[in-house]
C-alpha cells in the first residue's frame, strides 16, 4: 500500500505566541486604499488644521487614524483596540502614510482639547465629497414608488440619547472637589426610559434609501434640538441642489427626539421654508409648511411618534 503523504511538506511547531492579525485590519486596508485613491487623506491633512502645543511629531491626521481604525473594528472598547492594534501598529500607521502610533493618553489629551472649527472643517470636507461622487447615474436614483408611480425621496432625521452613569463620591472638608471626566460632554437632561444621571443628545441624517449619511449632531444635555434640526434642513438642501430633486419629491421623517409635535415649532417651519426659498426653479415652487395640510401629508404610526411629512 503507497503512503499518500507528501515528504516536502513539513510542520512546525513552537511555545512562543504569535499575535493573529485582527480579522478587521483587511477591512480597514481596502477603506483607507480608496481614501488614498480619491486624495481624501491628503485632503484631510491640508485642510483640517489643529495648532497646540505639546502635541509634538503628531498631526490631525494620526489621530484621524485610529479613529477611523476604531469605527472599522467595531472592538467595543478603546482599550480593546489598542491592545488589537499595538503588534502590528507600525503596518497600521503605514496605512495612512505615518509612521507612529498615537499612545492613549495622547489621544485623550487631543480630544479634549479640540475645538469645534477642526470637527466642522472635517464635517464639511465629508459632505463635499459626498456629494461630489453620487453612487449611480442620476437616472437610477433610488426612491419610494407609490401607487400612482411618483418617486418620493426620503430623508430621516433621527435624535437620540445616551445617557451616562456617575457613581457617588465622597464629599468631605478633607477632600477636593471631584472632577467628572463626562462633565464637558454630557449635562443633566432627560434620561426617558435609560438609567443614569447626566446625558447626550444626538442627531443624524440620512438619506433612507442610498443610506447615506449626510451630518451627525451631538450635544450636552438636551442640546439644542432646534439648531440641529435647522442644520439638518441645510444639509438637505444641499443634497437636493446637488442631485437636481425636486422639493415637492421628498419626505422628512422625523423619529426619536424629533418626532414629537413639541420640536416641530413654527421657528423650525420658518427655518425649512427659507432653506427651500433658495433652491433654484422649479425647486422652489411648494410652500413646505402649507404642504402640511395637503391630502398627501401622512403620519406614520403616531403611537411611536414617527411623522412623515410631504414638502
Amino acid at each position: 500500500m503507497d503512503s499518500i503523504a507528501d515528504g516536502s511538506i513539513i510542520v512546525q511547531a513552537s511555545s512562543q505566541s504569535v499575535p493573529s492579525t485582527p480579522p478587521w485590519f483587511g477591512e480597514v486596508a481596502l477603506i483607507v486604499q480608496y481614501l488614498r485613491k480619491h486624495e481624501i487623506l491628503s485632503t484631510i491633512a491640508e485642510r483640517v488644521r489643529f495648532a497646540r502645543r505639546r502635541f509634538g511629531q503628531y498631526e490631525v491626521i494620526d489621530f484621524l487614524a485610529v479613529l477611523f481604525g476604531y469605527a472599522i473594528s467595531g472592538e467595543p472598547t478603546l482599550e480593546a483596540f489598542y491592545e488589537r492594534l499595538h503588534p502590528f501598529a507600525s503596518a497600521f500607521m503605514a496605512l495612512f502614510g505615518r509612521e507612529r502610533l498615537p499612545a492613549r493618553s495622547t489621544l485623550s489629551r487631543f480630544l479634549a482639547a479640540l475645538p469645534p472649527e477642526p470637527v466642522e472643517a472635517l464635517r464639511d470636507l465629508f459632505l463635499s465629497d459626498l456629494l461630489a461622487r453620487p453612487l449611480a447615474p442620476e437616472e437610477q436614483q433610488a426612491g419610494l414608488w407609490d401607487r400612482t408611480e411618483s418617486q418620493w425621496f426620503v430623508f430621516d432625521i433621527d435624535g437620540t440619547r445616551e445617557a451616562a452613569r456617575q457613581r457617588a463620591l465622597p464629599q468631605t472638608p478633607d477632600l477636593p472637589a471631584p472632577e467628572r471626566r463626562l462633565r464637558p460632554l454630557c449635562a443633566p437632561g432627560y434620561t426617558g426610559r435609560k438609567r443614569g444621571e447626566v446625558v447626550r443628545s444626538r442627531t443624524t441624517i440620512l438619506q433612507a434609501h442610498t443610506q447615506q449619511w449626510l451630518g451627525s449632531f451631538s450635544g450636552a444635555g438636551n442640546g439644542k434640538s432646534q439648531e440641529e434640526l435647522r442644520r439638518a434642513v441645510t444639509q438637505i438642501q444641499e443634497y437636493l441642489t446637488v442631485h437636481q430633486i425636486r422639493a415637492e419629491r421628498v419626505l422628512l421623517r422625523l423619529d426619536g427626539e424629533h418626532g414629537t409635535g413639541a420640536t416641530l415649532s413654527e421657528s423650525f417651519w420658518l427655518a425649512v421654508r427659507h432653506a427651500w426659498q433658495k433652491l433654484p426653479d422649479p425647486f422652489a415652487s411648494r410652500d413646505p409648511v402649507s404642504a402640511l395640510t395637503s391630502p398627501r401629508s401622512t403620519v406614520l404610526s403616531p403611537g411611536k411618534c414617527l411623522r412623515a411629512y410631504a414638502l
